[in-house]
């Protein structure tokens, strides 16, 4: 396949004012008064796939957001790939933490992006790098060099757990039959330090509503009287790790999978400096499980996280209440062979368990997904690597990830088929956090890449065959 250097430098404005267009919805899923933003990013991403060469695009509703479909066929001779991205994102808070508005996309160079680097919320996860698929294809049509039958997913609902893309999926096996899925939702090394996503972990997302008192109470007049639900959720949270840092909740570890020390050995080739890490995050000393490395806490470990906490009294000035009620939404990554089910029941159990008389406890269990794992000798793996190593000229490191697309495992178990992650995003770009971006390098670097996995995937597909 030859190179999509020249093409992406002729129209290179344009994808990027493509990109900023799409940019500028926001369509956060997380929140229903931005539905008609959601519907907007759908019919743009219709458009944005037919212009690019599909022959067949369509929008499905669902009970909540729609999902885009495209797919360009050239027969069924043809290997097929099944390209995954989602459109909708993150709210935006804290917007006082953003050096720019969120939806108003500015260019900026960085330390780590010279070249420029985008800053809004989306960019990096996962507009940016589901729009590299996008101009990938029309490349490969306007030059006549698409290799393969290529099939589009796109949903608007990844971001609150893809709950409708499950009936989707079951619904629709034929329609999104495959040889290979691809999706990039995930981030390498550096830039000059490709890698390839390798495993995610699981997640198990919950909701507790610890009650004390039928209404707030004046803290002077019934302060060491009665139990204050703030004081007791903050206590029973704290409980959920032992002084190494390890998850207390009974069974927890019972179905974790534990490398062998030739897997961490290998592991701990790839490239990490404590150091840059420490100063990135503005932090003295990294924290965690006791006896694993900062790489092997945040992608081979189980991890229990506090993702926000709220009750009582937080607007300006002071007001002397002992609140009601307190909540907390409480993530936990998993490991293969962890059950997002099981864990979720198993912590609703020990939670209710551990608290006091004085107050009753609500677990209200909102989603999850199995982790998963993409053996290297896999021809999709095998493809990946190919095209990393003409397009970067390096050989990428596989690598684990700590984060969670659960739709993954599901797409397997439906479908049948494995999946690829080539993220182009790095961790410095800020994704779920304030002054997200996602490098000008990175997001044309991407759309170089993919076509020649493509190829890449097709020739080793017939190859395959062929041996067996």
């Amino acid at each position: 396949m030859k190179s999509a250097l020249a093409y992406i430098e002729t129209h290179k404005d344009r994808f990027l004012n493509e990109l900023i267009d799409l940019l500028k919805i926001p369509s956060i899923s997380a929140d229903p008064k931005f539905k008609p933003e959601i519907v907007q990013t759908a019919n743009q991403v219709k458009a944005a796939l037919s212009a690019a060469g599909c022959d067949h695009v369509a929008i499905h509703q669902t009970p909540g957001n729609p999902i885009v479909y495209g797919e360009k066929i050239l027969g069924p001779d043809y290997p097929t790939i099944l390209v995954y991205g989602h459109y909708d994102v993150q709210p935006p808070d804290p917007i006082g933490l953003w050096d720019s508005p969120p939806f108003e996309p500015v260019i900026k160079s960085t330390e780590l992006h010279p070249e420029g680097a985008i800053f809004a919320r989306g960019a990096c996860d996962d507009k940016g790098q589901m729009y590299m698929h996008v101009k990938a294809l029309e490349y490969m049509t306007a030059t006549n060099q698409l290799p393969c039958n290529v099939k589009f997913m796109i949903e608007g609902e990844e971001e609150v757990g893809s709950k409708n893309l499950t009936d989707f999926v079951l619904a629709n096996k034929e329609k999104l039959a495959n040889d290979i899925i691809l999706i990039s939702d995930t981030g390498m090394i550096a830039n000059d330090i490709p890698s390839i996503t390798t495993g995610l972990r699981g997640l198990s997302y919950v909701e507790v509503e610890v009650t004390g008192p039928n209404r707030d109470l004046h803290s002077g007049l019934y302060g060491g009287a009665v139990a204050n639900p703030i004081n007791i959720l903050t206590k029973m949270i704290a409980s959920l790790h032992d002084q190494q840092n390890h998850i207390t909740i009974p069974g927890f570890y019972d179905d974790v999978e534990e490398l062998s020390s030739i897997e961490r050995a290998e592991m701990a080739k790839a490239p990490f400096d404590i150091h840059a890490y420490r100063k990135a995050l503005n932090i003295e000393e990294v924290f965690g499980e006791h006896g694993y490395t900062t790489n092997e806490r945040n992608a081979i470990r189980p991890t229990l996280d506090v993702n926000g906490i709220w009750g009582g009294y937080t607007g300006e000035g002071a007001k002397t209440v002992i609140a009601s009620k307190a909540y907390a939404k409480i993530s936990m990554r998993l490991v293969p062979n962890q059950n997002w089910h099981t864990i979720s029941d198993l912590f609703a159990a020990h939670f209710k368990s551990i608290a006091p008389k004085g107050v009753t406890v609500g677990v209200t269990i909102h989603h999850g997904g199995q982790g998963y794992v993409t053996p290297t000798n896999h021809i999709g793996y095998q493809a990946a690597s190919n095209a990393y190593q003409t397009t970067f000229g390096t050989k990428p490191v596989p690598q684990r990830s700590g984060g969670s697309i659960p739709i993954v495992s599901l797409f397997e178990s439906a479908l049948g088929q494995k999946t690829i992650l080539m993220g182009f995003g790095l961790d410095s770009d800020a994704i779920h956090s304030p002054n997200e971006h996602f490098g000008l390098w990175n997001y044309f670097k991407g759309i170089e890449t993919i076509p020649q996995f493509y190829h890449e995937f097709v020739a080793l597909h017939r190859q395959s065959r062929k041996d067996n």
